[in-house]
């Protein structure tokens, strides 16, 4: 860590010297640019630090900024926005500096690759094997970063083009290189497809595991000793990005390119994205492939059953960090009687989302909602996710109304707002009593299937209609199906079979992928890209007895007529003349 660390800065002094004037120090015994050139673990630090800087690394819970979370953190930055901050100088959800920066240093490593000396000089085949690996492993991060990048600041530009992000394609060292007008959206786009596609030249093979056949040598690299084949692209480089999360990867975005905020109804794009979905979802065995635990992938039971040693790793996952030892996020979100602070408090909004056992949407007479009991009969994920007035959390019961004691809504400072607990992604094992807390294994995801065949679900109806497959097998229905069966909804369900056009087939997937993917960082940039209503006011609910009041808990100040697309921040706008700030900011 302290060899990325040394580097970031001496690659940071690299890229700013010719702005600022900066000193750079004599040829002592401080590392130089030099060192890149003839240490190949030192070069290897510009991989390293992309891996680093991955968006994806933790959980941000963005959410608060939405309808489906407030936060009693009144310092939250994400509150902060969600209430009227939001613009081009303060913006928590910049991306600019750490994708810029990720960029050009995996432009530099493209650039040395084959200058540096042999990465394994005793073994030639070993030697082409590990540069293959690292040039996929950099255009897969380059595009990647790239993408992330055009999530956060991709929109209508002051002179109303739609416009993407600058498109770097070597490493900068002086400011008029960094002066670079941002590309069309549509360029952008396909300069992230460009650099996975050139990945999946040099990742073949799907994942990374051991072979003991030759048969088993993907192609290009027959004839490849198996032992070094496994060195390279064996086991041992899980966590890295391969091909198929390159695959997983295009499928993202490619829904992000078909969204309404960025296409006008072009089916050819839903096309694209549903077949490059359905590609990896095939690999996996189809619907079948859905793994029934999928959504409950943070349970400690699921945890802890992975043992890599042992090749067992959860079903559910495409790519995920290594896991660690923690406690932080129960410490933040566990309610005050559990020695919590209670930070993401789910809204009467989300709650409300979740349908009926049977399926049916609570404002459906078909339900059988009773509003006097509104949480007996409904969508398992309720309690799966939520804390909810009379819950059960470690055993012991949570009592948001009156009377409810430090756990009821607006009782202290850690107290929910809303009447409600986040459950999902905590692990009830946690002890956070100062007296004997404990930690437990935690790990964070990239992407995981459900994200993808939810993905395929929203391009399949739009390009085919509900019941439409392509080639590919299976249809948006299809796949509501299994993942509704897997949550615990009755079956035969009868309210999926109700419907029957692709409006009413669209509104179901949108809220199925607010369920599924809630507190992961997801709704804040599906409503932009959906072209939704970004002022949802979030509310709760005050209960006294059996009495249930609901009110308004936070406005949400959005301006809906910009907002849908991030701000380039304010200094790098006065910087460079060139760039372009998205309408309205």
């Amino acid at each position: 860590m302290k060899l990325i660390n040394i580097f970031s800065l001496l690659m940071l002094s690299l890229v700013f010297a010719s702005c600022e004037n900066l000193l750079e120090p004599e040829a002592d015994n401080h590392y130089t640019e030099d060192r890149i050139y003839k240490d190949p673990t030192f070069a290897s630090g510009f991989l390293l630090d992309a891996y680093i800087r991955l968006p994806t690394k933790s959980l941000s819970f963005n959410d608060v900024a939405t309808d489906d979370a407030v936060t009693n953190d009144k310092i939250n930055t994400f509150h902060r926005i969600a209430t009227g901050q939001w613009s081009a100088i303060f913006n928590p959800l910049s991306q600019w500096d750490n994708c810029t920066s990720a960029i050009l240093y995996i432009n530099k490593f493209l650039e040395i690759i084959d200058t540096v000396p042999a990465w394994k000089w005793t073994d030639l085949e070993l030697n082409s094997l590990y540069k293959q690996r690292f040039r996929g492993e950099a255009y897969a991060l380059r595009g990647l970063f790239q993408y992330h990048l055009l999530v956060t600041i991709g929109g209508k530009g002051a002179n109303g083009e739609l416009l993407g992000i600058p498109i770097y394609d070597k490493f900068i060292t002086t400011c008029d290189e960094f002066n670079t007008p941002r590309a069309s959206f549509n360029e952008s786009i396909d300069r992230i497809y460009a650099d996975f596609d050139k990945a999946l030249e040099y990742l073949t093979m799907d994942d990374y595991k051991d072979i003991t056949t030759d048969a088993q040598l993907p192609l290009g690299l027959e004839g490849v000793k198996i032992a070094n084949y496994n060195a390279v692209f064996g086991s041992r480089a899980n966590q890295l990005i391969s091909g198929r999360i390159v695959k997983a990867m295009k499928a993202r975005v490619a829904l992000l390119a078909a969204s309404p905020a960025f296409a006008d109804g072009d089916l050819v794009l839903w096309e694209k994205a549903a077949n490059l979905a359905a590609d990896v979802i095939k690999g996996i065995g189809g619907i079948s492939g859905l793994d029934p635990n999928g959504h409950k992938y943070y349970d400690q039971t699921q945890v802890d059953k992975i043992n890599l040693s042992k090749n067992i790793d959860q079903k559910e996952i495409i790519w995920r960090e290594p896991i660690y030892q923690a406690n932080s996020r129960e410490s933040a979100n566990f309610p005050p009687s559990l020695f919590g602070d209670g930070n993401v408090n789910p809204t009467q909004n989300l709650v409300d989302a979740f349908p009926m056992a049977n399926g049916y949407p609570i404002s459906n007479p078909a339900s059988k909602y009773n509003p006097a009991n509104p949480y007996a009969g409904r969508d398992p994920r309720l309690a799966l996710y939520i804390v909810y007035n009379g819950s059960k959390m470690k055993g012991e019961t949570i009592q948001t109304g009156l009377g409810g004691g430090i756990n009821a809504k607006d009782s202290i400072q850690t107290s929910t707002r809303t009447g409600y607990y986040m459950r999902k992604l905590l692990r009830e094992d946690v002890n956070m009593n100062p007296t004997a807390s404990t930690t437990k294994n935690h790990y964070d995801v990239h992407m995981r299937y459900t994200e993808l065949f939810l993905i395929y679900a929203e391009a399949a109806n739009e390009a085919w209609g509900p019941d439409g497959m392509g080639a590919n097998g299976f249809s948006a229905r299809n796949i509501v199906a299994a993942i509704r069966k897997r949550a615990g909804i009755t079956q035969p369900d009868n309210y999926l079979t109700s419907i029957s056009t692709k409006v009413d087939m669209r509104e179901l997937i949108h809220n199925e992928r607010r369920i599924e993917l809630c507190f992961e960082g997801f709704r804040f940039w599906d409503l932009r890209r959906w072209k939704a209503n970004l002022n949802e006011t979030a509310n709760g609910v005050n209960i006294e007895n059996t009495n249930f009041s609901y009110v308004t808990v936070e406005p949400r100040l959005y301006n809906n007529s910009y907002m849908l697309y991030g701000p380039i921040p304010h200094g790098e706008i006065i910087k460079f003349s060139s760039l372009v700030q998205n309408e309205g900011w």
